[in-house]
């Protein structure tokens, strides 16, 4: 059978079900297809932080949202255009961010009397008009899947757990995916049971067949491949960009890698993938507790290793104290925090931007500590190492605030040349820094950093400790103005950093826009988005982007004065807005959201919208005063 092939710019395909249905490997494995035929992407999976929520009810679906194009994308999309629902309660959870006119792929299987119910149905809605707004595809995926895999000695269960597959089959036949890498996959995935391995991979062909000869779908769809630099490219999630920079960081600096952490969502995979690469000189050490982590972190540190620790929200706060002491002690550390939902255990699977403040200020005394936040999932990469030649430089412990949407989202990476990757420096101490001899708190002169002489070396002795230094000697001191003097500069060996701190980069083509979309973190794309549909609108709007939080962008004063409003969405109550308010004096209008996921595009062109029409009515109510 012939069928119509038609030209797409761009798709969204939401995959949703039981979290014990796939739908992230299936979701995964399309995006891997996906990046391979060369398309530009973001993905956004999302999912209950339960480990076995309760079947068929709505707390217990998960779901991957994947936004794939022929031109640049920004985000994982506002709105799904393809909607795959494994049973009633992922029906139920999704349907209602489905585009009208959107197509809803349905596994009829389970809309049973029991099953509906129990996802909040009174009645089945495939039957009557609940989904006419939709392109309604009603299919006993299970069915298909079990007949698919007969043969292959499994047990009914085991055939059925197969449907994702088949589903899997039938959305790459949609829209065009390559098979071959999803069928070698499953090959690997299955290895040591080829039964298994083969049942999958018939029934994921199963759904392509179905999909080419079936009378229900009329229509195939091909999205082109996106115009790209030249150069070798991966598909990357943030979590896997950061530990790849870390790896980096170590031969940049010619350093061993110690990494101390404690498994948390969404951080583990950090931990998880420095454990493989031994190769590289990376130590990983899986602590009994948070505390422990750092702690041997930064016994590392103190020892010349390039230390880091991975951890969410609840583990800095148990590892405050280390950063304090790392901060007395003047080693360098990189603490990666992974943001999610707060506070206490909050919402483990979610993402948030709320620990800036916690990165800010959350130690005793005056401990401060520079802060970098990477931009997207491949931007991690880059933070990471940025972080390391920062805590190597100044010797100081470098916060790096990640989150969860970057961390389990992904888009294609360009591999860089390795070469032309910035060295960084350690600079240990060799030998005798002043008349008197070594002085392990004499200072650079630019950086202010102290010489970084691990214990073992002779003639570099000296004293370490939580207690205040005495200026040079590093002896205890209980002196007033030494420790004024000592806090001080520690302050300033911070703002130091901000001497290689690049300028501000703002995007205003036509150079008249008075509102100025500012951002950090994650939010990066989604404002980028909300200004691109602002300015498709007529509306001029600028942006700019901030990666070093503390210290801030030496021009970032100058920049946001240039414009009469400033506007920053976080996924907080305010936090980036009240440090520049504090800072600046500038009327810093926020956006804050904290539900747990990443702003839309949508949205934040409505906000641009509304901050536009104000500055009119402001403007009416100037001429109006002046003609009176």
């Amino acid at each position: 059978m012939v069928k119509q092939v038609e030209q797409l710019d761009r798709v969204v395909i939401r995959f949703a079900g039981d979290s014990g249905d796939g739908m992230q490997l299936t979701g995964d494995r399309f995006t891997q297809e996906t990046a391979t035929f060369g398309n530009d992407l973001s993905t956004l999976p999302n999912f209950p932080a339960e480990i076995r929520a309760p079947a068929g009810t709505l707390p217990g679906v998960s779901s991957f949202q994947l936004h794939f194009a022929d031109h640049a994308v920004l985000t994982p999309g506002d709105r799904p255009d393809v909607l795959v629902a494994m049973n009633p309660a992922a029906l139920r959870a999704n349907v209602a961010d489905l585009r009208a006119g959107g197509i809803l792929v349905v596994d009829s299987h389970d809309f049973t009397r029991r099953n509906l119910a129990r996802a909040g149905y009174e009645h089945d809605p495939l039957e009557g008009d609940d989904l006419a707004a939709f392109q309604v595809h009603a299919i006993d995926l299970t069915g298909l899947a079990t007949g698919a895999v007969e043969g292959f000695g499994l047990s009914r269960k085991d055939a059925s757990r197969t449907k994702n597959m088949f589903a899997l089959g039938l959305l790459s036949w949609m829209y065009g995916r390559p098979v071959e890498g999803t069928i070698e996959h499953v090959q690997n995935r299955f290895a040591s049971k080829p039964d298994v391995a083969a049942a999958n991979i018939a029934s994921f062909r199963a759904g392509w067949a179905f999909g080419e000869t079936t009378e229900s779908f009329a229509v195939s769809y091909e999205v082109a491949p996106a115009p790209m630099p030249a150069g070798r490219y991966r598909n990357i999630t943030g979590n896997l960009a950061l530990a790849y920079g870390i790896v980096a960081a170590g031969q940049l600096s010619g350093l061993p890698v110690f990494l101390g952490a404690y498994p948390i969502t969404p951080a583990s995979d950090v931990l998880h993938e420095l454990s493989r690469h031994k190769s590289f000189g990376v130590t990983t050490f899986q602590a009994e507790d948070e505390i422990a982590g750092v702690g041997a972190a930064l016994g590392a540190a103190y020892g010349g290793h390039l230390a880091f620790s991975s951890t969410s929200g609840p583990g800095v706060a148990l590892k405050s104290e280390t950063i304090g002491l790392a901060v007395m002690l003047e080693v360098p550390l990189v603490v990666v925090d992974v943001q999610r939902g707060g506070p206490s255990t909050g919402l483990p699977t979610k993402t948030e931007q709320a620990d800036l403040l916690q990165a800010m200020f959350g130690r005793n005394g005056e401990a401060p500590v520079p802060i970098v936040a990477p931009s997207s999932p491949a931007d991690c990469f880059d933070a990471a190492s940025e972080a390391a030649r920062i805590a190597v430089t100044h010797r100081t412990p470098v916060m790096l605030l990640s989150d969860g949407y970057l961390a389990n989202g992904s888009e294609p990476w360009r591999v860089p040349d390795v070469d032309a990757l910035p060295r960084i420096d350690p600079r240990f101490a060799d030998g005798p820094n002043t008349p008197e001899g070594f002085a392990p708190y004499a200072r650079d002169p630019e950086t202010l950093a102290r010489p970084w002489a691990p214990p073992g070396v002779a003639g570099l002795e000296h004293r370490i400790g939580g207690i205040e230094k005495a200026d040079l000697s590093g002896d205890i001191s209980y002196d007033p103005e030494n420790h004024d003097l000592m806090v001080r500069t520690r302050q300033a060996k911070v703002d130091a950093v901000a001497a290689s701190i690049p300028p501000t980069e703002v995007d205003d083509p036509t150079g008249d826009a008075r509102i100025l979309m500012l951002g950090w973190g994650s939010t990066k794309g989604p404002i980028a988005a909300g200004v691109r549909l602002a300015r498709a609108e007529g509306t001029p709007v600028a942006q700019a982007h901030v990666r070093h939080l503390n210290p801030l962008p030496p021009d970032l004063g100058d920049v946001l004065r240039r414009y009469e409003r400033v506007v920053v969405p976080e996924m907080n109550l305010g936090q980036l807005a009240l440090l520049l308010r504090a800072r600046y004096l500038v009327d810093v209008r926020g956006y804050d959201k904290v539900r747990g996921m990443p702003f839309v595009s949508d949205e934040l062109a409505q906000v641009i919208a509304e901050h536009a029409l104000d500055l009119v009515r402001q403007d009416e109510r100037t001429d109006s005063k002046e003609r009176a």
